[in-house]
């Protein structure tokens, strides 16, 4: 009963923190608090709801990924590529975008793991290979689609919101059930707590790196069918600076960036904050360097408050201990 208390604590909390901004906008701009705002909103966080889901996945086991813009981009192309110029089906491209997510991502983890690599430097290396062949993929060309991949995208009548957008929801709730309610989760929150002592408890800690770096890349691909499908375009420089955008929504959520600790609900709801904060800024009329030094700032607060409750939490439990 305390844990489900402290939970709906958590998620009451960032709540609170995404209303808040709602009712702020709402009084600094008059054409704010709309459907049509709401919807619009709804329907551009899958992509990055779906990749902050395997992000939190990924901060949780203690690594980091700064490939998935890079790789969003690379599977949007093999998606133009399998629809435009191979004529190939929609279900099949999207498992062609799924595969080349599950092959990147699955070498990130297994280079990082088997090697015993910072996943920073391997994501990073991975970065440049998946930009690279997105624009070898598209001839540096943004390759125009058309309907058929329009519809993922398309709003909902009468609700206005799309069925990418519940496809992120789904994602969200499977991903909290994972980590929550499944052997798989409590061992990778093991692996981010203590790998020693998780690999000396028999968890294969390497085989779980790799799996949660799949399924990261599975996400990534997922996201960049979503993201196809709004622009009706394979963009090959689609996804820049999206990892950046990842990183911060979970980390907002609470995440705890040494690992260990995370909360894929909460991510959802830091996508929401940074979605509604980059949406709200644009009605106001801030410039894009204003935007950009408001969302540094929002990161760097979220940080440092992640910082003195890993602190606090350390301290509580050393004390705790010692009575």
């Amino acid at each position: 009963m305390t844990t489900l208390r402290k939970l709906i604590a958590e998620y009451a909390a960032m709540a609170g923190i995404w209303i808040g901004l709602i009712v702020l906008f709402s009084f600094t701009s008059e054409h704010f608090l709309t459907k049509h705002t709401i919807g619009v909103i709804a329907n551009r966080i899958p992509p990055l709801a779906l990749i902050a889901v395997g992000m939190t996945f990924v901060l949780i086991i203690g690594g980091i990924d700064l490939s998935v813009g890079s790789v969003m981009g690379l599977c949007g192309a093999v998606v133009g590529l399998a629809l435009v110029d191979w004529k190939w089906s929609l279900p099949a491209a999207i498992l062609l975008a799924l595969a080349v997510g599950i092959a990147a991502g699955a070498v990130n983890g297994g280079v990082s793991a088997g090697l015993g690599i910072p996943s920073f430097i391997v994501s990073l290396g991975m970065l440049e290979i998946a930009r690279g062949l997105a624009y070898t993929a598209t001839d540096s060309q943004t390759r125009y689609i058309g309907v058929a991949v329009e519809d993922l995208a398309n709003p909902i009548m009468p609700i206005g919101v799309s069925f990418a957008f519940f496809l992120a929801i789904a994602a969200v709730v499977a991903g909290q059930i994972a980590l929550r309610s499944t052997v798989f989760g409590r061992r990778i929150l093991a692996i981010g707590a203590n790998e020693t002592a998780a690999h000396l408890a028999g968890v294969r800690t390497r085989f779980y790196k790799v799996i949660v770096f799949a399924i990261t890349g599975a996400l990534t691909g997922l996201a960049a069918v979503c993201y196809t499908s709004r622009l009706g375009s394979a963009d090959p420089n689609a996804g820049v600076g999206l990892e950046l955008s990842a990183i911060a929504a979970v980390v907002i959520g609470g995440t705890s960036l040494m690992g260990g600790r995370g909360s894929v609900v909460n991510s959802f709801f830091g996508v929401l904050i940074i979605a509604t904060l980059d949406y709200g800024l644009a009605q106001i009329g801030a410039s894009e360097t204003s935007k950009r030094v408001i969302t540094g700032v929002v990161i760097i607060v979220a940080v440092i408050v992640d910082s003195v409750r890993e602190r606090w939490t350390n301290s509580r439990t050393k004390h705790e201990t010692n009575a």
